[in-house]
């Protein structure tokens, strides 16, 4: 299997890019093939819950298309935000890096 296409996010996502991300990540998926994208957090730094609404969009719009969704390098902070939100099992699965099909 090859391995997936990756979307990095960047190191802020507040509610004054969610929009902009939203439209970004669409294209990303659009772009993706049967394998899928993978969204790399590695670099998310500064976010608000409109990062955790931002996920679950591109889930459904991965689930919309039936691509696999991966999410890579969720900082511990994002995790536990979705855990108080209730959201954690919705969020993209795939932090186990390459296994998943993300690559670094």
């Amino acid at each position: 299997m090859a391995a997936m296409k990756t979307f990095a996010l960047p190191a802020e996502a507040t509610l004054a890019q969610a929009r902009a991300l939203e439209v970004e990540i669409e294209a990303a998926l659009a772009a993706a093939d049967s394998d899928g994208l993978c969204l790399d957090a590695s670099a998310l730094a500064e976010f608000d819950t409109s990062a955790i609404a931002l996920l679950l969009h591109a889930r459904r719009a991965a689930a919309a298309r039936a691509l696999p969704l991966r999410l890579r390098a969720a900082p511990a902070k994002l995790r536990e935000l979705a855990r108080l939100y209730g959201v954690q099992a919705l969020l993209p699965s795939g932090d186990e890096g390459s296994a998943s099909g993300c690559t670094a």
